[in-house]
């Protein structure tokens, strides 16, 4: 009797032990970052925001990696000391799906999503899903970045072509696409399972540059083509194909988010970054205030300050990601070079043009090409 109870007794202390390991409320949620307030006060505020006015929760959706925004957050954290901030970190197709199944499902979520899929941003807008913000856009903000006052660019990044160095040190570098065409043509042996771009089926950056490329490029399916013949691997983020080339286990890789890799420059002496000379896609992160927003004035907030001087000045130094402010410069050279008026550089206008790509049916059938040639499943 007694050893089945002390059988029964363990058994209970174990099933105890794993219902609170993973159902404990400190278990945060794979993506999810909890930034809690800070302990002394600031009276600064920023903007059009009333004194009255404290700021105490504060969710943001997002597709920037959390280590940085973390700089952005605390900043903003001392203009509202009292502010709870939680960020979650998704892939864009899983921020426009949240944001879209709250407010179909009315369900309240975050005051404010940054996005680097444009093209899901501006769909999120056009059909009902962004609320319509009510603030002064600086003036040297491009006319081009926002939207019916409902999306707004925040940032100016390339797309790039990156390269491991001492691979490329006795061979021509591909200054522009038909250069990469040609160099993939060789195929050469070494090169073969060691390039790598986005899978254009599950990220939706990836998707959206392959559309610029489709659009203005006539050697684009040749590109994808060459790039199959050579063993191309496909990834959903760009942080795992800089690694690769920076390690040497990748060599190129294709349409790159361009300000991850630079900002990574300094620290990684074998990546070199490549503007394609021909053209350089520039995109920006979108952001939007969700109709289901539990506080839409948290998020005009926040929107406020990644549109301020200061909030540009952060997303240049502490984010290292490329201002859209022309008056904030970039640490990096090379994206100082964004605000130079150069017909090489092709920003990604904020309009309802970005949809074309997104019709199901177009897609669909882009995706069967594109699987095809690449000789996928």
């Amino acid at each position: 009797m007694n050893s089945v109870f002390i059988s029964f007794f363990k058994n209970t202390c174990v099933f105890t032990l794993l219902f609170l390991c993973l159902f404990s409320p400190n278990n945060s949620p794979a993506g999810e970052f909890l930034y809690p307030p800070l302990k002394h006060e600031f009276t600064e505020q920023i903007g059009s925001a009333s004194n009255e006015v404290i700021l105490r929760h504060l969710t943001i959706y997002g597709t920037t990696d959390n280590k940085a925004m973390v700089g952005l957050i605390k900043d903003f954290q001392k203009l509202y000391p009292f502010a709870k901030v939680r960020y979650f970190e998704l892939q864009s197709r899983e921020l426009f799906q949240r944001v879209k199944r709250e407010k179909d499902t009315n369900t309240q979520g975050a005051d404010i999503a940054i996005s680097s899929a444009m093209d899901l941003q501006i769909k999120l807008a056009n059909d009902g899903y962004a609320r319509k913000v009510d603030i002064s856009i600086p003036s040297d903000i491009p006319n081009w970045a926002v939207w019916r006052n409902e999306a707004f660019g925040t940032t100016l990044e390339p797309a790039v072509i990156i390269y491991n160095k001492p691979y490329f040190k006795n061979r021509p570098l591909p200054k522009n696409r038909s250069d990469l065409i040609a160099f993939l043509e060789t195929r050469p042996p070494d090169l073969y399972g060691k390039l790598a771009t986005y899978n254009i089926a599950k990220s939706g950056l990836g998707y959206m540059f392959f559309s610029r490329d489709d659009s203005q490029y006539s050697g684009t399916w040749d590109l994808i083509r060459a790039m199959s013949d050579n063993g191309v691997k496909l990834y959903s983020q760009s942080s795992k194909i800089i690694d690769g080339v920076s390690s040497g286990d990748l060599k190129l890789g294709y349409n790159v988010l361009g300000t991850y890799a630079i900002s990574q420059l300094n620290d990684n002496p074998n990546l070199g970054v490549i503007l394609p000379e021909d053209y350089t896609i520039v995109f920006s992160r979108l952001a939007i205030i969700p109709k289901a927003a539990n506080s839409h004035v948290a998020g005009r907030l926040f929107l406020e300050y990644l549109l301020s001087e200061r909030g540009q000045t952060q997303i240049a130094n502490k984010a290292q990601l490329n201002p859209i402010k022309a008056s904030v410069k970039s640490p990096h050279p090379l994206l100082r070079s964004l605000h130079d008026e150069k017909s090489s550089l092709r920003p990604i206008k904020v309009s309802p043009g970005l949809l074309v790509y997104l019709d199901q049916q177009k897609r669909k059938k882009i995706l069967k090409r594109w699987r095809k040639t690449l000789q996928l499943p």
